[in-house]
């Protein structure tokens, strides 16, 4: 079976697929998002796109308490879809997983342009994950000021 070029792939799906969303900002002024699976960014371009491009990186939570799961496409399972991503579940503190991030993308040379968009999609997720802590609040010490009757 003949696989198609990412390019042709990009120029079909760029500007309707069922996972774009439009939004229209001030003026005449329009923001496309994409909620596609491997995009890190959610934007909808080709760099970033998790239909168009062969190689893609995912950074998403895992299962259960603060695991991450982070998958990468392989390139040649594109014909198998069950097979397509390799998942590994990372449940260490967050410099290792850093680290771990940045040897499996740009270390490997996998998808070395994506290494900083995974950093923050990694810290985002870990930020989503950790839990408020419980107990007093803080005072606020500047002073209140009380408006009154005149």
């Amino acid at each position: 079976m003949a696989t198609i070029p990412s390019d042709l792939i990009w120029e079909i799906v760029k500007k309707n697929n069922s996972f774009l969303v439009k939004e229209f900002g001030n003026s005449t002024a329009m923001v496309q998002f994409s909620k596609e699976s491997n995009n890190l960014y959610n934007v909808n371009s080709y760099k970033h796109s998790g239909l168009a491009n062969k190689k893609t990186v995912s950074i998403q939570p895992g299962g259960k308490g603060l695991s991450i799961t982070l998958s990468t496409t392989k390139t040649k399972k594109q014909n198998q879809p069950a097979n397509l991503c390799h998942r590994s579940l990372m449940k260490k503190e967050f410099r290792r997983m850093a680290k771990v991030v940045v040897n499996q993308v740009a270390d490997n040379y996998y998808r070395p342009d994506l290494k900083e968009a995974a950093l923050a999609r990694l810290s985002a997720v870990c930020r989503s994950l950790q839990v408020a802590k419980s107990g007093v609040k803080k005072r606020n010490r500047q002073a209140v000021k009380i408006h009154g009757k005149k």
